[in-house]
């Protein structure tokens, strides 16, 4: 079984230093991705909860620190890094 997107939020940033992206995903618990920069040089870090409500805590924390123009992107056709 393989992880199921549930999520994703863009912070609007187009440039390859300034992109913020972060993906919520379940598989048997709940995984946070979150990627600063692009999809060839940025660097990602993962997190895994037991429950939708921690992960989306995560969440809260990862786009408020930014301060950018977040957005939820869901229903856009890119996944999570590997």
């Amino acid at each position: 079984m393989g992880k199921e997107l549930v999520s994703r939020w863009w912070n609007g940033v187009w440039g390859r230093l300034t992109r913020r992206d972060v993906w919520l995903a379940r598989e048997v618990r709940w995984h946070v991705i979150a990627r600063a920069g692009d999809s060839e040089t940025g660097k990602v870090l993962r997190w895994e909860f037991d429950t939708e409500d921690d992960a989306r805590q995560m969440v809260q924390r990862l786009t408020r620190a930014d301060g950018g123009q977040w957005r939820e992107m869901n229903g856009a056709a890119t996944h999570p890094p590997a």
